[in-house]
Order: C-alpha cells, then structure tokens, then sequence
C-alpha cells in the first residue's frame, strides 16, 4: 500500500502536561493537506457508489428497496485541523490517518432494523472492504438512548500515485433512530450540551418509543413480506485483530 509522503512537523508547544499545536503552523501544510483531504473525498465517493449499486439493484430487481436514504460530508480543512490540535496528535499525514477516523462520512438510513444489518453485511462482505471498527449502539445504545450501528471501513482508492486505502466512517440506522437523533443534536447545540436532566429524561423516553416504533413496524413488515434472508452476525474480534495488524503494517 502507498502512503503519502510525511510532512514536515508544525511547532508544537507545552501548556503544562498537554502538548498544543498553533493552527497557523498546522496550516502550512498547504497542498499535502488538501492532496490528503481528496483521498478521503474520493473514498467516500467509493461508498456512495457501492450503495447507489446495491439500492438501484433493489430497484429494479427485488420487490423491496432497504435503503430510504444516503447522505455524506467530508469534515473540512478547517474542522479536522481543530481537532488534530485538540487531540494533541502529531501533525503529520501518516498520524491524522491513523489516529482520526471520521474525516470522511456516510450515513445510510433504513426503513427496518433488520435492514440496517442486511446492508451493513451486503457491504462489508465486498473483496475490497476491509472493516476496521465496529461500534453497535443498536444492540448496545449509549445511556441517552442513542441508536445506530457505526463502522469504520477501509475502501483502496486508486490515485495517478498508485492505490491509497482510506477509512470512512458509515453509520447505518433506521428511520425513527435517525429522526431522534436529529433532534438529540439540536438540543445539545442549543444548550451547548449542558441539557437540563429533566429535558435529558425525556430524551431517553423519546428513544425508547423510537425504539418500540421500530419493533412494531419490522413486525408488521414480516407479516407483510415474511422473514428476511438471515444475516451473519458482527465478529468484533475479528475486526479487532484486522485492525491491529493493520495498525502495525
């Protein structure tokens, strides 16, 4: 695999045990930054047209279409630099890649909970995906009530320079999940995440009837359809020990 050549370190300062880096400086490293910001644009791009694939198949060759909607985004110049500088990482190419894994985002929103793993394994079980990291806050949420199924996968994209395998960051979640979850982030924007626990209380209400909505409607969905094909579970050790292997290469 080829790598982007390192860049040269911006001045780094100590502020007692936490080590700062100037924005300034960290934005000086001019084209290799924007070359690397393409990498992950372009991987991005390769997910977003595994999916388009998958669902213009359902289109047009089942009688049922699982995904109801993609969106994407690529965090800007700007963003990732802020956060390289507060999470004290070394600001060189190989390290930003290495140490931050949601540069590049795609979430892919379901109508059913059972759709959410179909497509996740659809998906991954492509020769060239290799799946990195697995959170599954649908069968674990978080305490707020927060669903979905987070994965970080490395797609190769193939550059004048020769091929590049870059991670992005896709989450999967279903309607009613997505539509929580909106709501959950215009409330901790608006409170600048110090939400008052009363408004906090209901938040998790509101999750657990998302989450009763999205088991009455798969339920009738069955009876409509009957039984999806079944899906292979997550193996997280698996996972797990590709991406240590991966992280020593």
């Amino acid at each position: 695999m080829s790598t982007s050549a390192p860049v040269p370190r911006a001045p780094l300062s100590a502020v007692g045990d936490e080590i700062t880096i100037s924005p300034s400086a960290l934005r000086s490293l001019g084209g290799e930054l924007q070359r690397f910001m393409l990498e992950y644009r372009f991987a991005m791009q390769e997910i977003e047209t595994k999916l388009a694939i998958l669902r213009e198949e359902f289109v047009h060759m089942h009688e049922y279409n699982p995904i109801e909607h993609v969106s994407s985004r690529v965090k800007s110049a700007d963003s990732l630099l802020s956060k390289v500088e507060r999470r004290g990482v070394t600001p060189e190419i190989s390290e930003i890649r290495r140490e931050i894994q949601d540069i590049a985002g795609v979430r892919v929103t379901c109508a059913f909970i059972r759709d959410v793993y179909r497509l996740f394994g659809l998906l991954t079980q492509q020769d060239d995906i290799t799946v990195l990291e697995v959170e599954d806050y649908i069968e674990h949420p978080k305490d707020n009530g927060y669903k979905s199924l987070h994965a970080i996968l490395s797609v190769p994209v193939y550059l004048s320079s020769g091929r590049v395998d870059v991670p992005v960051e896709v989450q999967f979640r279903t309607i009613a999940m997505d539509f929580w979850a909106s709501l959950e982030h215009k409330i901790y924007y608006k409170y600048q995440r110090q939400v008052p626990e009363e408004m906090m209380a209901e938040l998790k209400q509101a999750a657990d009837s998302a989450a009763e909505l999205d088991t009455r409607m798969q339920s009738l969905h069955v009876q409509m359809h009957g039984e999806p094909p079944p899906t292979s579970p997550i193996n997280l050790q698996e996972i797990r020990e590709v991406r240590e292997r991966i992280r020593r290469v």
